[in-house]
């Protein structure tokens, strides 16, 4: 590495961490720690028994350094009761005890206190807005190095400015990014390349309180209507000006040629051309497949590329989505969650020929079959180099199974592990909390004790939240980029990185907060390295450029500024 890159990359070597962090430990694969560690919340649905659509369907959790300090902060997405008249003490499930209504967000104490520790920090913040929520998105849209939020639900949607002093502004009129609606997953993209991200807003139903309709199960007892019942709305594309507002361009760059009931969304470069284009998860419709015609433009082409339908040509109820690189080609494939007795849909990416659906022949369709999936994400929980996948699962309609009981829609969660040519459950060597049932919705992925393991945090439906402290061992080597963007957006969102290593093949990542279900995850891009002890970097930038690092040693956080390495 030469002198000039080598002042730009900061490293935090694992050993430094070591000395205040327990090392993991033989047993588990995760713990749950969320109560012990400060994250006490409380999801609140505000059913009342008129089974408002809405009320089963949040809500989503983001994982984000809000205030600079290193370490990853929490922030909940709250539901509140939607029936005119009653209040939080009314409904079927008041809220608990102690739990306060509201989004909810939690700092991380890591740094001050050398463990692993959460406050409560909303009001001081400006974000105990209360609201039917339902997800939240990530990203530095006017790009002065603090990470904004934009929070979605039913009845209009929140741009908070992060003021960089551990504030944030609700700036979304001036900003005209309202939405309205019914709005669920979200992603910051800079789709045009021009250095500030832009926002697309996934829609789902034309729902409203005065239009509520009945709807019963086999049984012929009150349950929530399925997506059928109401019609797909428009999606929503807004174009970021770099003056702290957007330009709704929904028409104008195509986005309204195709809906659909959208529940989950994902950004990636499908087709190789180098311009971001959008994954569409849709429930009970085809996805949508948004290409980027590098002009401002889309073209829908989820049909074409194979990536509408599953095998057997019928609609699947895709909830959440996830885009990555699982088996090593070097493309983005997308894993989509759907309805109990549907399985997910694994949609590898051939290049040459679009997507296929390659469920089966990687062992996912079984493991999947009797759930109803939602948060999900492609993360490499051993750090052998292979992702690995884990779905938050809970039903949308009452269980016959739980019938009679209070909450009749709990389901335990999946961890699946890549072992090269397939997948395999390992849900139950994964600890005790893969035996909790629960409704699980939102799931946000990152290291919150930066200890080089990936964590997991779950938010559930009418239940408390879920923190998973990733405790695998042995695990690989690992290192996680923290990339900052100069001629791009500040944090390189939609930029592809690999890690080389002479005689071994790449791994590729890019860097993300979106996909899942309502959620944002940790903008580091992480690599498990397996038996790598040292390895190059290479990054190419959101617009277009490569840089290269050589040299950057296992088992620590890097951040690399472009225009610091070695152009290619």
């Amino acid at each position: 590495m030469n002198s000039t890159a080598a002042s730009a990359v900061c490293i935090c070597l694992l050993a430094g961490c070591a000395r205040r962090l327990p090392p993991p430990v033989a047993g588990p694969s995760f713990r749950e720690a969320a109560a012990e560690t400060g994250l006490r919340f409380q999801h609140f649905t505000g059913a009342t028994g008129r089974f408002y659509l809405p009320e089963i369907m949040g809500s989503g959790v983001a994982l984000l350094d809000y205030d600079g300090d290193g370490d990853l902060d929490v922030f909940f997405v709250q539901g509140t009761v939607l029936e005119p008249g009653k209040t939080a003490t009314d409904g079927r499930f008041p809220l608990p005890a102690g739990a306060r209504p509201g989004n909810r967000l939690y700092r991380n104490l890591l740094k001050e206190t050398g463990h692993l520790q959460f406050e409560d920090v909303t009001e001081q913040a400006g974000l105990s807005r209360v609201a039917c929520g339902m997800g939240v998105a990530v990203g530095d849209y006017n790009n002065d190095g603090y990470p904004d939020l934009y929070v979605t639900g039913f009845g209009g949607n929140v741009l908070y400015r992060n003021n960089g002093d551990g504030t944030f502004t609700d700036v979304t009129r001036e900003a005209g990014v309202e939405a309205g609606g019914w709005s669920t997953s979200a992603s910051f993209v800079d789709y045009d390349r021009d250095g500030y991200l832009d926002l697309y807003v996934t829609r789902y139903l034309d729902f409203t309180i005065p239009a509520n309709k009945e709807c019963f199960n086999a049984a012929g007892e009150r349950d929530y209507c399925t997506p059928n019942a109401y019609k797909p709305v428009m999606h929503r594309l807004f174009r970021n000006l770099g003056n702290g507002r957007f330009q709704d361009v929904t028409f104008s760059a195509g986005i309204a040629a195709a809906v659909g009931p959208g529940l989950g969304v994902a950004a990636a470069d499908f087709n190789g051309d180098g311009w971001p284009d959008l994954y569409v998860a849709n429930d009970g419709a085809a996805n949508l497949l948004w290409l980027n015609n590098g002009n401002g433009t889309f073209r829908e082409g989820a049909l074409l590329y194979g990536a509408a339908y599953a095998a057997d040509g019928i609609a699947r109820a895709g909830m959440g989505v996830a885009a990555g690189d699982f088996d090593g080609s070097g493309r983005e494939s997308v894993f989509v969650t759907n309805l109990s007795r549907e399985g997910a849909t694994l949609y590898r990416n051939d290049r040459a020929t679009g997507f296929v659906d390659a469920t089966l022949s990687f062992r996912l369709f079984q493991p999947t079959y009797p759930f109803t999936g939602f948060g999900v994400e492609w993360f490499d929980y051993d750090n052998d180099g292979r992702p690995d996948l884990f779905i938050a699962n809970g039903a949308v309609t009452s269980m016959e199974s739980l019938r009679g009981t209070q909450y009749p829609f709990c389901q335990r969660n999946l961890l699946l592990h890549n072992d090269g040519t397939c997948f395999r459950d390992t849900s139950g060597e994964a600890g005790p909390a893969f035996q909790l049932a629960e409704v699980g919705r939102g799931a946000a992925f990152g290291d919150l004790d930066n200890d080089g393991g990936v964590d997991i945090v779950i938010a559930n439906n009418n239940g408390p939240a879920r923190l998973l402290l990733n405790r695998t061992s042995p695990r690989g080597h690992w290192l996680e980029v923290r990339l900052q963007g100069v001629k791009c957006n500040r944090d390189a969102i939609g930029a592809r990185v690999a890690v080389l290593c002479e005689g071994q093949q790449p791994i590729w990542r890019h860097a993300h907060t979106d996909g899942s279900y309502l959620s944002g995850n940790d903008v580091r891009v992480h690599f498990g390295l397996g038996s790598r002890m040292q390895s190059d970097v290479l990054v190419e930038w959101p617009d277009g450029s490569s840089e290269n690092w050589s040299g950057i040693h296992a088992d620590a956080i890097v951040s690399l500024r472009q225009g610091t390495g070695r152009t290619r």
